[in-house]
């Protein structure tokens, strides 16, 4: 996959277990749940069928706000977003966007640094206890 701004690491869990793990993680973490959306699940309802596909919404105010206060339009990407999907081969996946392509999509300065960094770093971890793997980079 090209660099696209989006991290990508298989899982050794099918989907609804590996954003099931991601969010006990990232509540132990202390981040708030916003959403959970079954994308899979919507498709049935209107008689599509997609490979299991599910969005998990996540963060925390005091991480978010300080992006949003150097580019208010980071707000656009924040909350962050985690992507479990299953591939046509059945391998299941995670992706979500690097904090460090946000900070370059919305110019974030300085200011932002340490946000990022612990962002990256953040992110990096729950992704590996979502998936089993190693912590992303």
């Amino acid at each position: 996959m090209p660099d696209d701004g989006m991290v990508t690491l298989e899982s050794s869990y099918p989907v609804r277990e590996t954003v099931d793990r991601l969010t006990a993680a990232a509540r132990r973490a202390g981040l708030q749940i916003f959403a959970r959306i079954d994308h899979g699940g919507n498709a049935a309802t209107i008689g599509m069928r997609l490979r299991p596909t599910e969005l998990l919404i996540f963060g925390n105010p005091r991480g978010g706000t300080p992006l949003m206060l150097d580019g208010q339009t980071a707000g656009i990407d924040l909350p962050v977003k985690a992507l479990a999907w299953e591939d046509d081969q059945g391998r299941t996946w995670l992706t979500y966007n690097q904090a460090r392509w946000i900070a370059r999509r919305h110019g974030l300065g300085a200011p932002s640094e340490a946000s990022v960094s612990a962002l990256e770093a953040g992110l990096a971890q729950l992704a590996a206890a979502a998936t089993g793997s190693a912590a992303a980079t």
